[in-house]
């Protein structure tokens, strides 16, 4: 059997000339072993020979009834002559085939695959929960692939392959193949910034390039079976429930020092421009001594937790 993907270019008829055709054939056969019955009385020759040409119209009638295809949109008949490989067939509607051939039915409409999060190890070591969800279908130009690159056992001896199972033997390679690309992808990459340097791509704070390699991981595993990854997105990431709390922690105190220094950034550039201004207007002049008697009451009203309390100095300046 030749390894490539074709479609079908065989014969065929419309199904619904074919069903009148085979309609009126089984009509007339049966007309004639009615008449070949009466004829029977006459000459036995003539009514038997009526007879056996009627049970071969019905016969062949009954045997062309295998041949009629019935094709929905983004679905599709691969076709075997003898287990022959003869071509894909795609034209949506009601047709008529060879009855010899053997129609494989397979279905090219997107799936979804929400899979359950699962317990990798990131580029740190650290243990994290992640889960994807993607969007895949069938190849039109790569049927031959997942039909018959992709092993479907049948249910039983001697029987073959129902469509509803071979999607289920795609699902799941579709979901062992994920599960591989998600801990590849979730491997290479850091949970944040805490963990891996400034800059760097991180599985949190880099969705979108992480889904795009995600996608590129995945249609390189599933293009053995023709299939294509429509989407692929992280739907689920936190830390491991036995570090959840350590984790959770480390990410209070980093935002109370990232706080912290804003508020002291702020509080020294307000120090500054108070005593330029007071000295570009010449309103006070103030020593050495003086102005960091300022800066230090300053600093402390403004970094403080609590609001200040107020002392009016009542005396001179230098009491």
């Amino acid at each position: 059997m030749e390894n490539r993907n074709f479609e079908y270019a065989g014969w065929k008829a419309n199904g619904f000339l074919a069903l009148f055709l085979m309609l009126a054939g089984l009509a007339a056969s049966v007309a004639i072993i009615v008449m070949g019955a009466y004829a029977l009385e006459w000459s036995s020759l003539a009514g038997g020979l009526e007879i056996g040409l009627g049970v071969v119209g019905i016969t062949l009638s009954l045997i062309c009834c295998g041949g009629f295809i019935l094709l929905e949109p983004n679905e599709a008949r691969v076709l075997l002559f003898f287990g022959k490989y003869r071509g894909n067939f795609l034209d949506t509607g009601y047709w008529w085939v060879n009855p010899f051939m053997s129609a494989k039915n397979i279905s090219l409409r997107a799936r979804n695959l929400n899979a359950e999060p699962i317990k990798v190890n990131d580029r740190t070591g650290n243990p994290v929960l992640i889960g994807l969800v993607l969007v895949w279908k069938i190849k039109r130009e790569e049927i031959y692939k997942a039909v018959f690159d992709i092993d479907a056992p049948a249910t039983a001896v001697g029987a073959g392959v129902s469509a509803s199972d071979r999607m289920r033997v795609l699902e799941n390679f579709v979901g062992v193949q994920s599960d591989a690309a998600l801990r590849q992808v979730a491997g290479c990459y850091a949970y944040d910034n805490n963990s891996g340097g400034e800059g760097e791509l991180t599985l949190r704070s880099s969705g979108d390039e992480i889904n795009r390699q995600l996608e590129e991981k995945l249609n390189e595993r599933l293009a053995m079976a023709g299939i294509e990854v429509v989407e692929a997105r992280i739907n689920y990431l936190a830390y491991a429930p036995e570090i959840a709390a350590v984790m959770l922690r480390r990410q209070q105190a980093d935002a109370i020092i990232s706080a912290r220094e804003k508020i002291v950034e702020g509080a020294v550039s307000m120090v500054k421009m108070a005593i330029d201004k007071l000295s570009d207007e010449a309103v006070v002049e103030l020593d050495e001594e003086r102005k960091a008697a300022m800066v230090s009451n300053l600093l402390v009203v403004l970094c403080g937790d609590e609001s200040a309390q107020p002392v009016v100095n009542t005396g001179t300046l230098h009491h």
